[in-house]
Order: structure tokens, then C-alpha cells, then sequence
């Protein structure tokens, strides 16, 4: 293929799959199956590679992230975004609409009403039909940039369709994370070991500040745009300009209706605070806004808020309850958590029976009482917690709730750490939670990715005595296995072909496996590379662990912990002796130690590598990466479009500012 015949592909795949992507993300109604995408995606990277010089900046191979902003500049709104005042009755909606028609006299309006997501805002600004940039609201003045992660959400289109957008416009809307998606996600980061995240919203606005762009590619974040401002106008209706940008690809909600006057605004109102429940996302409120531009524009702006504008709240949904008793669950890692058991009582559409206190100091601060009467709310629409106690129903002979001192599963007596709220049973290798719960982690798809077993296979084998800790999951075989209830040759098999395949891992996975605490896959990743073998961080000490990068004094200290208990160094003897990875391989390249150890930062756009190649790169051939400019820091690989503050920081530390073909001569 020559390069005329490679830049015509480039644009054929490009168009081909921008528009599978606008079906399936935006229409959800997709007609190529996902394994036919991803063809066509990795066949234009390939050509993208080969052909750098036709790579660009909106293709849809950019989505994958990769690119990492350590620092978010700062840019001005063209046009401010104004935070929307609040109200919360329906006779605050009819003085809203009294002030709207004092104002506008005589003439004619209409309302325009939308659903108000629980997520982040943005702003985002497309230069003849392409994303140009995108950022977040701010202080409403200026925002962060946040374009690079805002290129990872499949739902927002890099190129638009059709004809008839302005040159130079912005649309606004909202990143928010679908629940079901949000879910998934908690459940992946448990099973990898991982803090749960509180709720959708945090986790939307928290995502879109995220300095690596891939992790934020691997959330599931969706965008709703409702909003079209530019300077040339596209209509004069607000409703009608959003069905323009429907049509240029934009993912508008379908929630949106024209209301006439108040009643019709209650009706919506009404609607929706009862049909929320049902919505696959979360909403807490519904805008209201006069659909006349020229109207908006008349009644103006205060300080703060558009005057042609508003929003209605909808009040946090409670219910009382009993709390009837309190139990307490034991985690992987021995953390205690104190549990509500309630009176079964209906909220935000699904029956409650069970609230987390989180630990003693929540319960103190509650001061609660058995049988006491209880407010119990949804925090973020997803997980019921304990808000307040009616005390005046609590009875004469009420007993306190006393938080427990032994662990309720071996009797271990509890601790607390310096520092931590929650407590702990320090009974690692005799408790059975803590026990199941690192098999599971040690057979999860990010650690050994063990097919054939899962929670309730852990369960059991270990109550038929078969498994004590996840060493002894390579001494199983077909005759201990066998007589295990639902357990066919078939189950048995794949268990038994999921064990051996786990010995090919390499040593970063089979590290984080082992269920260090503080030690996730990221972490493990950087130990192996640094260390090398199982041996060599066995043989660390304090200083030594701290001395790595992004390694701080909790997760040494943690380190030092594991390898001081016995028993965790026989289940290493066990699973070496099985032939599981305690080694790194050594990349087979020649002269891989020319960079002898010289860290460096990677910032910009390139032509001859991608950034994740570059960094590999460097790995291969004995450097460091680092991910900010220090005084340490050898190198600065400076691509197009790199930040100017980074420039100057570089200049000023005395770091060697080198391109990327300056770079490949060093290696060569």
C-alpha cells in the first residue's frame, strides 16, 4: 500500500467507524457486532502507525486514552457558565414564572423542561465540525481543560455529521455514570481489592480529574448535551437548536418537553420525581427555561444566575424505620464493619432492610439505641445509611448499641489501627472471611484470572476442608474434587486447566495476588520492575522500599508485615514449588542498559512512537519513567503540543530537553 492509497483508508476506516460509534453509543442501535469494530479500530491503528503523518487528533483510535495530564490548565468561558437558582415547591415555580411574565409583559412564551443529572458539567467547543476542546465548569468563568478525558467517552462525537453547525460554537451538558455501569465497576474494584466508590456523581466529576486518561477510558461514563451557544445563532428556540444538534451527532436526552405554563411544569415536575426511580441513571431535579433565545436574552443574567432559568429540587427521599439489631462483617483484609438491620421499609423505589454504620465512631455519633426509630436515606440514590434518630420514640428501657470487641467470626479480640477509624481482626490465616476473601482475590481477573472458580466454589471447598489459604488451591485434583456436590468432570476439568494455565503469569500479577495490603496492581507492577524477584523484596528494608518511586511509608511498612509472618513465607515456598512466576523476565534486548537507569518524563504528541510505546521504550532500554519534573529527573521528551508550564519547569530545574528523534539516537 503506497501513502496515497494508506491516507485514503485512514479516512475511509475513520468516517466507518465514527459512525458505528454514533450508532451504538448515541442511537443504541448498533448493526456491527463488537469484534467487527475492533477489527476495523485495530486495522487503522496499525495504519495510523505505519503512516503518523495522517494520524489525527480526533480520530477514533484517540479514544483508548493513554495521554497523562499532571497538571489541568486553566481556561476562560467564551460565554460564562452560570449556576441555576434553586427551588423547591410549587409555589416557588409560580413566582418564578410571576417574575418570567412581569418581565416580558404581554408577549408569548413557553418553557422548555429537561431532567437535571446528578453528574459533572461541561463545556464543550467544537472549530469547524471538530472537538476542539472541553472544559469543566469551574467557577463558572474559567474551567480546567479536561479535553484528553473527555475524548475517552464514547457517546461524544470528535467530528460532527451533516451540515449547517456554526464555525465555532459550544454545547454544554453533563457526564454522569449509568448505575448499572457504576455497579459493575465497584464490583470489579472489590474483587481487584479496591475501595469501593461512594456514588455515581463523585465518581463521574472524580473520573473527568483523573490524570491518566486510559484509567478514565475504563470507566464507564456517558455525556447528555443540552445545551447550544454560539454566536450566530442556529434557532431561536432553545428545543429546536437541540434537535440540530441531534442531528450533528450530539447524544441529546430524550427527556426534554415543551411546557406552556405552571401547571404544565407541575405535571412534568410530578412525573419525573416519581419515574426517576426507574431511570437508568441518577437524577435529583428537573431545569426549567424559557425556550425563546431572544427572551432569554431580554430578562437577562444576575451575578450568579440566568433570570430565564431555573431549577426545582427534588427533597431527599427518607423513611423511618426500626432499627432491629446490628451485625458485623468481616473484609479481606480483617476491616470490621458494623451493619443496620431495619424494619423493612420502601425508599427511592426499592425495600430496604439492611443501612452501614461504617464503623464505632458513626454509631457514637448517632448515639444509637436497639429498637431506637431511625431516618434512613439513600446516599447518592444507591446505598441506604442511617441519617438520624428519633429519640423521642425511643423507649424507657432501651439498650445502647455497644460496638463488639471480638471478631464475630473467630473471636480474635478486635484492634484499631493508628490512623484508622475502622477496626480490625488480626486473625489473617485462621478467619474464615478474611481467609475466602483472599482466595477470591488471589483467583481474580486482575491477579491470576483463575477460570472455573468463583466465590461459591471457595465456599465449598474450604467447608470440606480441601483449602485453607490459596497456596492450597495447586494441591487440588480430580479425586478431592469430584465428590464435591455440582461438581461434574466437566467443572472439574476447567478448575484444573485454570490452575495450570495461572503458572504462566508473570511475576507483577502473581505479586499483587498475594494480597499485600496497600499492594495494588499498579503498586505490584513497580515492585517487579524494581526489584525483580520475590527473593529480592523479601531481602528490603524501610529505607530501601521508600526509595522506590511512588512508594511511600505505609505500603513499605505493609511490605515488611507480610514477609515477617511465617506463614505467609510457606505459602510462597508452596506456590514456587508449583511453578508459579516469582521472577521478572528479562527483556532479551541487546544494549538494554544504555540508558542505565536515567529517568524520564514523557510529555506531548509524537510521530515516530506512541507515548505508551515511548515509555516501553525506555523501560526496555534501562531508563525510568516518572511522571513529573523533579530535580531527579534526566530527560524531558518534548512532543508537539506540550504544555508550556512544563517547558519552563524543565528549563528551570537544568533538565536535557530532547525530542523524540533525539531520543532514538540514544538507543541506537
Amino acid at each position: 500500500m503506497n501513502k496515497i492509497e494508506a491516507k485514503h483508508r485512514i479516512e475511509k476506516l475513520s468516517e466507518e467507524l465514527r459512525k458505528h460509534n454514533h450508532r451504538y453509543y448515541v442511537l443504541d442501535n448498533p448493526i456491527m457486532s463488537d469484534f467487527d469494530f475492533d477489527k476495523l479500530l485495530k486495522e487503522l491503528q496499525v495504519l495510523e502507525n505505519e503512516y503518523p503523518e495522517f494520524l489525527d487528533a480526533n480520530s477514533p483510535t484517540q479514544r483508548v486514552g493513554g495521554s497523562v495530564t499532571k497538571s489541568f490548565t486553566s481556561k476562560e468561558h467564551k460565554f460564562p457558565m452560570l449556576s441555576l437558582g434553586n427551588t423547591y415547591s410549587q409555589e416557588e415555580i409560580r413566582d418564578f414564572d410571576n417574575r418570567v411574565r412581569k418581565m416580558l409583559g404581554d408577549q408569548a412564551y413557553s418553557y422548555v423542561c429537561e431532567l437535571k443529572y446528578d453528574g459533572a458539567a461541561i463545556s464543550l467547543t467544537y472549530i469547524n465540525g471538530e472537538l476542539a476542546f472541553a472544559l469543566t465548569r469551574g467557577d463558572g468563568v474559567a474551567g480546567d481543560d479536561i479535553t484528553n478525558n473527555i475524548k475517552t467517552i464514547s457517546s461524544i462525537p470528535l467530528k460532527l455529521q451533516g451540515d449547517g453547525f456554526p464555525e465555532y460554537f459550544e454545547i454544554r451538558g453533563e457526564v454522569f455514570m449509568p448505575l448499572k455501569g457504576f455497579e459493575n465497576m465497584n464490583k470489579t474494584r472489590v474483587d481487584g481489592g479496591l475501595e469501593p466508590f461512594s456514588n455515581p456523581r463523585n465518581s463521574a466529576s472524580g473520573s473527568l480529574k483523573t490524570q491518566d486518561s486510559s484509567i478514565v477510558a475504563s470507566r464507564p461514563l456517558d455525556c447528555y448535551l443540552y445545551g447550544v451557544i454560539a454566536a450566530e445563532r442556529v434557532s431561536n428556540s432553545h428545543f429546536d437548536s437541540l434537535n440540530k444538534a441531534k442531528a450533528w451527532g450530539f447524544k441529546v436526552p430524550p427527556f426534554i418537553e415543551r411546557c406552556e405554563n405552571v401547571d404544565e411544569l407541575w405535571a412534568f415536575i410530578n412525573k419525573w420525581e416519581e419515574g426517576r426511580h426507574k431511570l437508568p441513571f441518577e437524577i435529583d431535579g428537573i431545569v426549567i427555561k424559557v425556550d425563546d433565545l431572544d427572551f432569554q436574552e431580554e430578562l437577562g443574567n444576575t451575578a450568579k444566575s440566568p433570570r430565564w432559568a431555573i431549577s426545582y429540587k427534588f427533597p431527599a427521599e427518607r423513611q423511618a424505620t426500626i432499627l432491629e439489631s446490628v451485625s458485623y462483617q468481616v473484609g479481606r483484609t480483617g476491616a470490621i464493619t458494623p451493619v443496620a438491620n431495619l424494619q423493612p421499609v420502601e425508599l427511592a423505589g426499592t425495600i430496604v432492610k439492611r443501612a452501614s454504620l461504617h464503623n464505632k465512631q458513626i454509631i457514637e455519633q448517632l448515639d444509637l439505641y436497639l429498637n431506637d426509630a431511625v431516618w434512613v436515606e439513600k446516599g447518592g440514590e444507591i446505598i441506604p445509611k442511617i441519617t438520624g434518630v428519633i429519640k423521642e420514640k425511643r423507649a424507657v428501657d432501651a439498650k445502647m448499641v455497644q460496638y463488639i470487641e471480638e471478631c464475630p467470626e473467630c473471636e480474635t479480640i478486635l484492634i484499631q489501627k493508628e490512623g484508622e477509624a475502622n477496626h480490625y481482626c488480626p486473625n489473617e490465616m485462621g478467619c474464615p472471611p478474611q481467609i475466602k476473601g483472599k482466595i477470591e482475590h488471589f483467583i481474580s481477573r486482575k491477579a491470576m484470572n483463575i477460570m472455573g472458580i468463583g466465590a461459591e466454589t471457595i465456599d465449598l471447598m474450604f467447608e470440606n476442608s480441601l483449602i485453607l489459604n490459596y497456596a492450597d488451591l495447586y494441591k487440588l485434583d480430580r479425586e478431592s474434587l469430584l465428590p464435591l456436590d455440582r461438581m461434574a468432570e466437566k467443572s472439574v476439568d476447567k478448575i484444573l486447566q485454570g490452575l495450570e494455565e495461572s503458572k504462566k503469569v508473570p511475576f507483577e500479577r502473581v505479586l499483587f495476588s498475594l494480597g499485600i495490603r496497600f499492594v495494588g496492581s499498579t503498586v505490584a507492577k513497580k515492585l517487579a520492575k524494581e526489584v525483580g524477584s520475590i527473593e529480592e523484596l523479601a531481602k528490603q528494608n524501610f529505607e530501601q522500599l521508600i526509595a522506590i518511586d511512588e512508594i511511600g511509608d505505609r505500603i513499605a511498612q505493609s511490605i515488611l508485615d507480610f514477609f515477617d509472618d511465617e506463614m505467609n513465607l510457606e505459602n510462597i515456598a508452596v506456590l514456587k514449588a508449583f511453578g508459579l512466576q516469582f521472577e521478572r523476565e528479562e527483556d532479551d534486548v541487546e544494549g538494554s542498559d544504555v540508558l542505565n537507569g536515567a529517568s524520564f518524563v514523557v510529555s506531548g504528541v509524537f510521530s515516530l512512537f506512541s507515548r505508551d510505546e515511548l515509555k516501553a521504550t525506555i523501560e526496555q532500554y534501562g531508563g525510568k519513567n516518572t511522571s513529573s519534573l523533579s530535580k531527579k529527573t534526566a530527560f524531558l521528551i518534548a512532543g508537539d503540543k506540550m504544555g508550556p508550564s512544563k517547558l519552563e519547569k524543565a528549563e528551570k530545574l537544568g533538565i536535557k530537553i530532547i525530542s523524540e528523534a533525539e531520543f532514538k539516537a540514544m538507543i541506537e
